[in-house]
Protein backbone atom coordinates (compact mmCIF):
# COMPACT_ATOMS: atom_id res chain seq x y z
CA UNK A 1 0.00 0.00 0.00
CA UNK A 2 1.43 3.38 -1.06
CA UNK A 3 0.30 6.97 -0.61
CA UNK A 4 1.83 10.24 -1.76
CA UNK A 5 3.80 11.06 1.36
CA UNK A 6 6.03 13.70 -0.25
CA UNK A 7 3.17 16.14 -0.76
CA UNK A 8 1.72 15.44 2.65
CA UNK A 9 4.72 16.29 4.76
CA UNK A 10 5.61 19.76 3.49
CA UNK A 11 3.90 22.81 4.93
CA UNK A 12 5.17 26.27 4.00
CA UNK A 13 8.57 24.83 3.10
CA UNK A 14 9.02 23.10 6.46
CA UNK A 15 9.60 19.43 7.15
CA UNK A 16 6.91 17.95 9.41
CA UNK A 17 6.21 14.56 10.89
CA UNK A 18 5.05 11.88 8.47
CA UNK A 19 1.38 11.10 8.11
CA UNK A 20 -0.05 8.17 10.04
CA UNK A 21 -0.30 4.97 8.08
CA UNK A 22 -3.80 4.58 6.55
CA UNK A 23 -4.18 1.32 8.51
CA UNK A 24 -2.43 2.63 11.62
CA UNK A 25 -4.50 0.80 14.23
CA UNK A 26 -4.24 -2.52 12.43
CA UNK A 27 -0.53 -1.94 11.90
CA UNK A 28 0.06 -1.20 15.58
CA UNK A 29 -1.93 -4.26 16.64
CA UNK A 30 0.20 -6.38 14.33
CA UNK A 31 3.41 -4.86 15.71
CA UNK A 32 2.40 -5.41 19.34
CA UNK A 33 1.31 -8.98 18.66
CA UNK A 34 5.00 -9.87 18.38
CA UNK A 35 5.64 -8.68 21.96
CA UNK A 36 9.04 -7.38 20.82
CA UNK A 37 8.99 -3.70 21.84
CA UNK A 38 11.31 -2.79 24.73
CA UNK A 39 12.89 -6.23 24.86
CA UNK A 40 16.61 -6.73 25.47
CA UNK A 41 19.12 -6.89 22.66
CA UNK A 42 19.50 -10.30 21.01
CA UNK A 43 22.35 -11.58 18.93
CA UNK A 44 20.00 -12.90 16.22
CA UNK A 45 18.94 -9.34 15.41
CA UNK A 46 22.29 -7.69 16.21
CA UNK A 47 23.99 -10.02 13.72
CA UNK A 48 21.57 -9.00 10.96
CA UNK A 49 22.18 -5.30 11.61
CA UNK A 50 25.94 -5.81 11.65
CA UNK A 51 25.85 -7.82 8.42
CA UNK A 52 23.71 -5.19 6.68
CA UNK A 53 26.19 -2.48 7.68
CA UNK A 54 29.17 -4.49 6.51
CA UNK A 55 27.67 -5.54 3.17
CA UNK A 56 26.37 -2.07 2.35
CA UNK A 57 29.54 -0.35 3.59
CA UNK A 58 27.67 2.06 5.86
CA UNK A 59 28.55 3.17 9.39
CA UNK A 60 24.96 2.82 10.60
CA UNK A 61 22.41 0.02 10.35
CA UNK A 62 19.14 -0.29 12.30
CA UNK A 63 16.35 -2.81 12.83
CA UNK A 64 13.69 -0.17 13.32
CA UNK A 65 10.11 -0.67 14.53
CA UNK A 66 7.65 2.21 14.17
CA UNK A 67 5.47 2.54 17.26
CA UNK A 68 2.62 5.02 17.81
CA UNK A 69 4.83 7.90 18.99
CA UNK A 70 8.43 6.71 18.59
CA UNK A 71 10.73 4.57 16.53
CA UNK A 72 12.34 1.82 18.58
CA UNK A 73 15.46 -0.09 17.59
CA UNK A 74 15.58 -3.81 18.23
CA UNK A 75 19.14 -3.73 16.93
CA UNK A 76 21.46 -0.94 15.85
CA UNK A 77 25.02 -0.42 14.71
CA UNK A 78 26.63 3.00 14.87
CA UNK A 79 23.89 4.93 16.71
CA UNK A 80 24.23 4.03 20.38
CA UNK A 81 20.56 4.70 21.24
CA UNK A 82 17.50 2.42 21.37
CA UNK A 83 14.78 4.86 20.30
CA UNK A 84 14.15 8.31 18.84
CA UNK A 85 10.98 10.44 18.37
CA UNK A 86 8.89 10.13 15.23
CA UNK A 87 9.21 13.79 14.24
CA UNK A 88 12.77 13.17 13.00
CA UNK A 89 12.16 9.63 11.74
CA UNK A 90 13.02 8.88 8.13
CA UNK A 91 11.56 5.38 8.45
CA UNK A 92 8.13 6.70 9.42
CA UNK A 93 7.96 8.16 5.89
CA UNK A 94 9.34 5.01 4.31
CA UNK A 95 6.62 2.70 5.69
CA UNK A 96 4.10 4.78 3.69
CA UNK A 97 5.83 4.03 0.41
CA UNK A 98 7.45 1.17 -1.47
CA UNK A 99 8.78 -1.98 0.17
CA UNK A 100 12.27 -0.64 -0.57
CA UNK A 101 13.27 3.03 -0.50
CA UNK A 102 16.66 4.52 -1.27
CA UNK A 103 17.48 8.21 -0.81
CA UNK A 104 20.89 8.97 -2.35
CA UNK A 105 21.03 12.47 -0.80
CA UNK A 106 18.64 13.35 2.00
CA UNK A 107 19.14 17.11 1.53
CA UNK A 108 17.79 16.77 -1.98
CA UNK A 109 14.60 15.16 -0.66
CA UNK A 110 11.79 17.59 0.31
CA UNK A 111 10.79 15.41 3.28
CA UNK A 112 14.19 15.85 4.93
CA UNK A 113 15.12 19.46 4.14
CA UNK A 114 14.46 20.57 7.75
CA UNK A 115 15.23 17.30 9.51
CA UNK A 116 17.93 18.09 12.10
CA UNK A 117 19.34 14.57 11.76
CA UNK A 118 20.13 15.39 8.15
CA UNK A 119 20.99 19.08 8.31
CA UNK A 120 23.23 18.94 11.38
CA UNK A 121 26.96 18.15 11.52
CA UNK A 122 27.60 15.41 10.76
CA UNK A 123 24.27 14.92 9.06
CA UNK A 124 22.72 11.73 7.75
CA UNK A 125 22.99 12.22 4.00
CA UNK A 126 22.20 8.71 2.70
CA UNK A 127 19.35 6.33 3.54
CA UNK A 128 18.23 2.92 2.25
CA UNK A 129 15.55 0.83 3.93
CA UNK A 130 13.64 -2.38 3.28
CA UNK A 131 10.26 -2.60 4.97
CA UNK A 132 9.61 -5.25 7.62
CA UNK A 133 6.26 -6.57 6.41
CA UNK A 134 4.03 -8.76 8.56
CA UNK A 135 2.25 -11.86 7.29
CA UNK A 136 -0.83 -9.66 6.87
CA UNK A 137 1.06 -7.28 4.61
CA UNK A 138 1.39 -4.47 7.15
CA UNK A 139 4.65 -2.53 7.55
CA UNK A 140 6.13 -2.89 11.03
CA UNK A 141 9.26 -0.84 10.42
CA UNK A 142 12.41 -1.18 8.37
CA UNK A 143 15.85 -2.66 8.18
CA UNK A 144 17.80 0.40 7.10
CA UNK A 145 21.36 1.56 6.51
CA UNK A 146 22.58 5.17 6.72
CA UNK A 147 25.71 7.11 5.86
CA UNK A 148 27.06 10.61 6.43
CA UNK A 149 27.89 10.95 2.74
CA UNK A 150 25.59 10.93 -0.31
CA UNK A 151 25.91 7.62 -2.16
CA UNK A 152 23.97 4.75 -3.74
CA UNK A 153 23.83 1.00 -3.30
CA UNK A 154 24.68 -1.64 -5.85
CA UNK A 155 21.94 -4.03 -7.06
CA UNK A 156 23.50 -6.79 -4.93
CA UNK A 157 23.46 -4.60 -1.82
CA UNK A 158 19.81 -3.69 -2.38
CA UNK A 159 18.80 -7.32 -2.77
CA UNK A 160 20.82 -8.30 0.29
CA UNK A 161 19.00 -5.67 2.34
CA UNK A 162 15.65 -7.05 1.17
CA UNK A 163 16.69 -10.61 2.06
CA UNK A 164 17.93 -9.58 5.51
CA UNK A 165 14.68 -7.69 6.13
CA UNK A 166 12.77 -10.89 5.42
CA UNK A 167 15.03 -12.67 7.91
CA UNK A 168 14.13 -10.10 10.58
CA UNK A 169 10.44 -10.80 10.00
CA UNK A 170 11.11 -14.56 10.06
CA UNK A 171 12.72 -14.14 13.49
CA UNK A 172 9.70 -12.16 14.70
CA UNK A 173 7.26 -14.76 13.36
CA UNK A 174 9.25 -17.60 14.93
CA UNK A 175 9.18 -15.93 18.35
CA UNK A 176 5.47 -15.28 18.00
CA UNK A 177 4.82 -18.93 17.09
CA UNK A 178 6.95 -20.16 20.00
CA UNK A 179 5.03 -17.95 22.40
CA UNK A 180 1.70 -19.19 21.04
CA UNK A 181 2.92 -22.78 21.31
CA UNK A 182 3.99 -22.22 24.92
CA UNK A 183 0.59 -20.78 25.81
CA UNK A 184 -1.14 -23.69 24.07
CA UNK A 185 1.00 -26.21 25.94
CA UNK A 186 0.20 -24.50 29.23
CA UNK A 187 -3.52 -24.66 28.47
CA UNK A 188 -3.30 -28.32 27.45
CA UNK A 189 -1.30 -29.12 30.58
CA UNK A 190 -3.89 -27.37 32.74
CA UNK A 191 -6.79 -29.22 31.14
CA UNK A 192 -5.12 -32.64 31.14
CA UNK A 193 -3.98 -32.23 34.75
CA UNK A 194 -7.49 -31.22 35.84
CA UNK A 195 -9.04 -34.10 33.90
CA UNK A 196 -6.71 -36.66 35.45
CA UNK A 197 -7.32 -35.25 38.92
CA UNK A 198 -11.09 -35.38 38.40
CA UNK A 199 -10.90 -38.92 37.05
CA UNK A 200 -8.70 -40.01 39.96
CA UNK A 201 -11.14 -38.46 42.45
CA UNK A 202 -14.09 -40.19 40.79
CA UNK A 203 -12.34 -43.56 40.92
CA UNK A 204 -11.49 -42.94 44.59
CA UNK A 205 -15.13 -42.20 45.40
CA UNK A 206 -16.31 -45.34 43.61
CA UNK A 207 -13.64 -47.41 45.39
CA UNK A 208 -14.83 -46.21 48.80
CA UNK A 209 -18.42 -47.02 47.92
CA UNK A 210 -17.64 -50.47 46.55
CA UNK A 211 -18.60 -53.33 48.88
CA UNK A 212 -16.73 -56.10 47.09
CA UNK A 213 -13.04 -56.45 47.89
CA UNK A 214 -12.44 -57.51 44.29
CA UNK A 215 -14.13 -54.36 43.00
CA UNK A 216 -12.08 -52.24 45.38
CA UNK A 217 -8.89 -53.90 44.14
CA UNK A 218 -9.90 -53.37 40.51
CA UNK A 219 -10.60 -49.70 41.11
CA UNK A 220 -7.31 -49.36 42.98
CA UNK A 221 -5.58 -50.69 39.88
CA UNK A 222 -7.40 -48.15 37.73
CA UNK A 223 -6.20 -45.45 40.13
CA UNK A 224 -2.66 -46.76 39.74
CA UNK A 225 -2.88 -46.43 35.97
CA UNK A 226 -4.25 -42.89 36.27
CA UNK A 227 -1.42 -41.92 38.62
CA UNK A 228 1.16 -43.41 36.24
CA UNK A 229 -0.29 -41.37 33.37
CA UNK A 230 -0.42 -38.22 35.54
CA UNK A 231 3.23 -38.55 36.53
CA UNK A 232 4.15 -39.22 32.91
CA UNK A 233 2.23 -36.16 31.74
CA UNK A 234 3.96 -34.00 34.35
CA UNK A 235 7.35 -35.25 33.19
CA UNK A 236 6.54 -34.72 29.52
CA UNK A 237 5.40 -31.15 30.20
CA UNK A 238 8.39 -30.38 32.42
CA UNK A 239 11.07 -31.73 30.08
CA UNK A 240 9.40 -31.35 26.66
CA UNK A 241 11.01 -34.69 25.80
CA UNK A 242 8.35 -35.83 23.34
CA UNK A 243 7.63 -39.58 23.19
CA UNK A 244 10.90 -40.57 24.91
CA UNK A 245 11.00 -40.80 28.71
CA UNK A 246 14.05 -41.00 30.94
CA UNK A 247 13.24 -43.60 33.60
CA UNK A 248 15.71 -42.05 36.05
CA UNK A 249 13.43 -39.01 36.10
CA UNK A 250 10.11 -40.82 35.79
CA UNK A 251 10.40 -43.66 38.31
CA UNK A 252 11.70 -41.55 41.24
CA UNK A 253 8.77 -39.18 40.67
CA UNK A 254 6.45 -42.16 41.08
CA UNK A 255 8.21 -43.50 44.17
CA UNK A 256 8.28 -40.03 45.74
CA UNK A 257 4.51 -39.86 45.33
CA UNK A 258 4.11 -43.35 46.79
CA UNK A 259 6.42 -42.52 49.70
CA UNK A 260 4.16 -39.60 50.56
CA UNK A 261 1.18 -41.95 51.04
CA UNK A 262 3.13 -44.89 52.53
CA UNK A 263 2.32 -46.26 55.99
CA UNK A 264 4.66 -44.90 58.65
CA UNK A 265 6.27 -48.31 59.04
CA UNK A 266 7.17 -48.70 55.33
CA UNK A 267 9.83 -46.97 53.23
CA UNK A 268 10.08 -46.87 49.45
CA UNK A 269 13.37 -46.67 47.58
CA UNK A 270 14.45 -46.72 43.93
CA UNK A 271 17.67 -47.78 42.25
CA UNK A 272 17.23 -46.74 38.65
CA UNK A 273 19.81 -46.59 35.87
CA UNK A 274 20.00 -43.86 33.26
CA UNK A 275 17.81 -45.37 30.54
CA UNK A 276 15.13 -44.14 28.17
CA UNK A 277 11.90 -45.78 27.03
CA UNK A 278 8.94 -44.80 24.90
CA UNK A 279 6.05 -43.07 26.67
CA UNK A 280 3.74 -46.05 26.05
CA UNK A 281 6.27 -48.33 27.73
CA UNK A 282 6.63 -45.86 30.58
CA UNK A 283 2.87 -45.99 31.32
CA UNK A 284 2.92 -49.81 31.58
CA UNK A 285 6.08 -49.67 33.68
CA UNK A 286 4.67 -46.99 35.97
CA UNK A 287 1.40 -48.86 36.43
CA UNK A 288 3.30 -52.05 37.33
CA UNK A 289 5.33 -50.16 39.95
CA UNK A 290 2.25 -48.44 41.35
CA UNK A 291 0.38 -51.74 41.53
CA UNK A 292 3.20 -53.58 43.28
CA UNK A 293 3.92 -50.86 45.83
CA UNK A 294 0.24 -50.23 46.61
CA UNK A 295 -0.34 -53.95 47.20
CA UNK A 296 2.77 -54.14 49.39
CA UNK A 297 1.39 -51.34 51.55
CA UNK A 298 -1.85 -53.30 52.05
CA UNK A 299 -0.61 -56.87 52.42
CA UNK A 300 3.16 -57.21 52.92
CA UNK A 301 3.56 -55.68 56.38
CA UNK A 302 0.80 -56.77 58.74
CA UNK A 303 0.63 -55.64 62.34
CA UNK A 304 2.66 -52.52 61.54
CA UNK A 305 5.84 -54.49 61.06
CA UNK A 306 8.57 -52.28 59.55
CA UNK A 307 9.61 -52.92 56.00
CA UNK A 308 10.94 -51.63 52.71
CA UNK A 309 9.78 -51.70 49.12
CA UNK A 310 12.44 -51.34 46.44
CA UNK A 311 12.28 -50.65 42.71
CA UNK A 312 15.37 -51.54 40.70
CA UNK A 313 15.94 -50.99 36.96
CA UNK A 314 19.20 -52.15 35.36
CA UNK A 315 20.42 -53.18 31.93
CA UNK A 316 19.00 -56.52 30.80
CA UNK A 317 20.83 -59.49 29.35
CA UNK A 318 19.69 -58.84 25.77
CA UNK A 319 20.70 -55.83 23.67
CA UNK A 320 18.55 -52.75 24.31
CA UNK A 321 16.72 -54.48 27.16
CA UNK A 322 15.92 -53.43 30.72
CA UNK A 323 15.40 -55.58 33.78
CA UNK A 324 12.84 -54.27 36.26
CA UNK A 325 12.56 -55.75 39.74
CA UNK A 326 9.93 -54.76 42.33
CA UNK A 327 10.61 -56.31 45.71
CA UNK A 328 9.65 -56.03 49.35
CA UNK A 329 10.87 -57.67 52.56
CA UNK A 330 7.37 -58.44 53.80
CA UNK A 331 5.54 -61.71 54.48
CA UNK A 332 5.33 -62.88 50.85
CA UNK A 333 2.28 -64.41 49.19
CA UNK A 334 -0.21 -66.37 51.27
CA UNK A 335 0.56 -70.09 51.44
CA UNK A 336 -2.50 -71.01 49.37
CA UNK A 337 -1.64 -68.54 46.61
CA UNK A 338 0.19 -69.74 43.50
CA UNK A 339 2.29 -67.32 41.47
CA UNK A 340 -0.07 -67.71 38.50
CA UNK A 341 -3.24 -67.31 40.58
CA UNK A 342 -2.16 -65.00 43.35
CA UNK A 343 -5.08 -62.63 43.12
CA UNK A 344 -6.03 -59.63 41.05
CA UNK A 345 -2.76 -57.81 41.75
CA UNK A 346 -0.67 -60.51 40.11
CA UNK A 347 -3.16 -60.82 37.27
CA UNK A 348 -2.81 -57.13 36.53
CA UNK A 349 0.99 -57.44 36.72
CA UNK A 350 0.79 -60.22 34.14
CA UNK A 351 -1.34 -58.07 31.86
CA UNK A 352 1.17 -55.23 32.12
CA UNK A 353 3.99 -57.65 31.36
CA UNK A 354 2.11 -58.69 28.23
CA UNK A 355 1.89 -55.02 27.22
CA UNK A 356 5.69 -54.94 27.34
CA UNK A 357 5.87 -58.23 25.40
CA UNK A 358 7.55 -60.14 28.20
CA UNK A 359 6.74 -62.61 30.98
CA UNK A 360 6.41 -62.00 34.68
CA UNK A 361 8.79 -63.71 37.09
CA UNK A 362 7.44 -64.15 40.62
CA UNK A 363 9.55 -65.14 43.62
CA UNK A 364 7.79 -65.37 47.00
CA UNK A 365 9.42 -66.49 50.25
CA UNK A 366 9.01 -65.81 53.94
CA UNK A 367 11.50 -62.99 53.43
CA UNK A 368 9.36 -61.12 50.93
CA UNK A 369 7.96 -60.94 47.41
CA UNK A 370 9.78 -60.10 44.20
CA UNK A 371 8.38 -59.48 40.73
CA UNK A 372 10.73 -59.16 37.77
CA UNK A 373 10.40 -58.53 34.07
CA UNK A 374 12.97 -58.09 31.34
CA UNK A 375 11.79 -56.34 28.19
CA UNK A 376 13.35 -54.95 25.04
CA UNK A 377 12.47 -51.29 24.66
CA UNK A 378 11.43 -50.02 21.25
CA UNK A 379 13.49 -46.92 21.83
CA UNK A 380 16.79 -47.59 20.00
CA UNK A 381 19.01 -45.66 22.42
CA UNK A 382 17.77 -46.76 25.78
CA UNK A 383 21.15 -46.37 27.45
CA UNK A 384 22.38 -42.81 27.91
Amino acid sequence: MRIDAKAAVIREGRQVEALKHPMQQERLRALRSYDILDTARESDFDDIATLASQICGTPISVVNLIDADRQWFKAETGLGVRETPLDTSICSHVILEDAFVEIPDTLADPRMVDNPLCTGEPGLRFYAGAQLISEDGLPLGTLCVLDYQPRSLTPLQRETLRVLARQVVAQLEMRKALKANTLLRQEVDHRVTNSLQSLGSLVGIQKRRAKSEETQSALASVASRIEAVAQLHALLYRTDSGPVINVRQYVPALTDHLSAVAPQNVTVSADVGDFSVLSTEAVALGTLINEFVSNAFKHAFPDDRPGEVNIRIVAGSAPNSLRVTCSDNGVGLPEQAEPDTGGLGLLIAQVLSAELDTTLEVDSTDDGLSLSIEFVTDHPQSRA
